[in-house]
């Protein structure tokens, strides 16, 4: 028996009553546990084991599954689920840490960096930026923050006269100078690397603070989710529900 904070990050049904539970911890990393009877309407802890909430629980190792003995809310993040893109950006985040994160191994920036972008969700940041400082701080996390300072191929500093590319594949931008690899490269304006730079630099409330033109966003969004899907090696599924609740009716 031990006990662990967590985060559901995913889940599905089991059985009659029984729920099977993807939980990020700070110090175990990615964990699947099983609560049982969580379903019936008089469970204990129905109530507690749900997504956007930091939770207190008390669990039993077991072969397949661990078991959650007792479970209470440390934190619960209520207002972003009042709010669709708000809640659709957290399970949003909340895949990209379960594609990043390993089992049984120790995840706490992960955790911690998930645990603050749930609280500004709940503060009510607009969640493109949380999503953007997110992903950037997830890369760094994973020990491989995109390089927006320097040339990938040459390492010369980035001059801002010139065009620029960015190449997942490589890293971060590329100058002007080479032709680069024939994988997938995009057109990356200045304004769009002067805000991965804002990422980079920055802190989150700073950067809420910017007044940035819709399109540089949008292309600096597009660049780090196309980095995302290389380092991770696939999409989020949850995306495509994201930008149907971005796009409106």
């Amino acid at each position: 028996m031990y006990k662990t904070q967590a985060m559901v990050l995913s889940r599905f049904e089991l059985g009659e009553a029984d729920r099977v539970l993807t939980l990020l911890t700070p110090h175990d990393g990615k964990i699947k546990a099983i609560a049982k009877g969580v379903r019936r309407p008089k469970s204990r802890i129905g109530g507690a084991v749900e997504p956007f909430a930091e939770l207190h629980l008390v669990m039993i190792r077991g072969r397949t599954f661990d078991i959650i003995s007792q479970a209470s809310v440390g934190e619960a993040w209520l207002n972003l689920r009042d709010h669709l893109e708000s809640s659709a950006t957290a399970w949003y985040l909340g895949e990209l840490a379960q594609r990043a994160v390993e089992e049984r191994a120790t995840a706490y920036p992960v955790y911690a960096l998930l645990r603050r972008a749930f609280q500004l969700l709940d503060d009510g940041m607009a969640p493109g930026r949380v999503a953007r400082w997110y992903e950037y701080g997830l890369a760094d996390a994973l020990g491989m923050r995109p390089e927006v300072d320097r040339c990938v191929e040459c390492d010369r500093q980035l001059d801002e006269t010139e065009t620029f590319r960015w190449v997942p594949a490589l890293g971060g931008v590329l100058c002007e100078r080479h032709p680069g690899p024939p994988t997938e490269q995009v057109g990356l304006s200045l304004g769009a690397l002067k805000l991965l730079k804002a990422y980079r630099r920055l802190d989150i409330e700073a950067i809420a603070a910017l007044r940035i033109p819709p399109a540089v966003e949008a292309e600096a969004e597009d660049a780090l989710r196309r980095f995302l899907r290389y380092v991770l090696e696939r999409e989020a599924r949850s995306l495509a529900f994201l930008d149907e609740v971005r796009a409106g009716p």
